[in-house]
């Protein structure tokens, strides 16, 4: 059995799938099996040589990939459950289809949440288009120095602010400026991270994964961080840098972001009656503001 199961949902993306699925074949971390959950509704794309030569690599390295065409679509929370479902690995690792990784970023997550023996560990994305771009009144960042603990975050509090961390090019230049380098990695505190987080399996299976999917229209947006808060302030998770994980900078594929989920949940309970729309979504990730 693989130590590590790396979960990608994917739509309508096969040019970007496959960079993502390149970038998996050069990790330093090689016990990993793939599983990708393909919501688009022609099935032919994914089989196209673009995706599966990767594919092939990596099955010639002796990594299991499973495909699964997981269709009706029935919003990203249900695609993220059923993506956990399949897998039988102690810890999984969700990305986005649109990442390029470095190749120590899985095994630096590996070697942090064993360390840690918290129920998340995970990177910020890097856009690299916003090199240039220094945001000095964004980049106030909180290092772990004591060994990661529970917090219980809600949108409001003075911690969310810290989702400003991985806006645009932050981290590439934090971990510059404090020369955070793969030999001598550190851990922060987050508010939630986008597109690239490993779980330990279990601690996330038990607050319920991703079942609340039922309880949200399909139409929404925020679903991975909701289910950090619940891992969160049950068992602690924490961001690591240097990051290592680049965006691919593409257009978001979900256009509707009426519903968010940390907006309409509860941490301790399942759902909001009568969910009203969220005028201004604060909890996407930005690139360009």
């Amino acid at each position: 059995m693989s130590k590590v199961d790396i979960l990608i949902p994917t739509y309508n993306r096969a040019s970007a799938l496959a960079v993502t699925l390149t970038s998996l074949i050069a990790q330093t971390f090689q016990n990993f099996n793939v599983i990708i959950s393909d919501q688009t509704d022609d099935p032919n794309t994914i089989a196209s040589n673009l995706v599966q030569t990767p594919i092939r690599v990596l099955r010639s390295h002796n990594h299991k990939v499973q495909i699964h065409h997981h269709l009706p679509r029935r919003g990203l929370a249900e695609q993220r459950q059923f993506l956990l479902d399949q897998a039988t690995a102690p810890y999984v690792l969700f990305i986005d289809d649109d990442l390029i990784l470095e190749p120590f970023v899985i095994e630096q997550f590996v070697n942090a949440i064993e360390q840690e023996n918290c129920g998340f560990v995970g990177s910020g994305l890097i856009g690299l288009s916003f090199a240039q771009d220094i945001r000095p009144h964004e980049q106030a960042i909180e290092f772990w120095t004591t060994p990661v603990r529970p917090e219980k975050l809600k949108p409001g509090m003075p911690q969310w602010e810290r989702w400003k961390l991985h806006n645009a090019a932050n981290l590439y230049h934090i971990q510059r400026s404090h020369n955070i380098t793969p030999d001598h990695p550190r851990k922060y505190k987050i508010a939630w991270i986008g597109g690239c987080v490993m779980y330990n399996m279990e601690k996330l299976r038990e607050v319920g994964g991703f079942n609340f999917w039922k309880d949200l229209p399909e139409n929404h947006c925020g679903e991975d961080v909701f289910v950090q808060q619940r891992v969160m302030a049950k068992y602690g998770g924490c961001g690591v840098l240097p990051s290592g994980a680049y965006h691919q900078e593409l257009p978001t594929t979900v256009v509707d972001r009426t519903y968010n989920a940390p907006v309409l949940l509860s941490v301790d309970e399942s759902f909001s009656e009568n969910p009203s729309r969220i005028e201004e979504d604060e909890l996407s990730l930005t690139y360009d503001s």
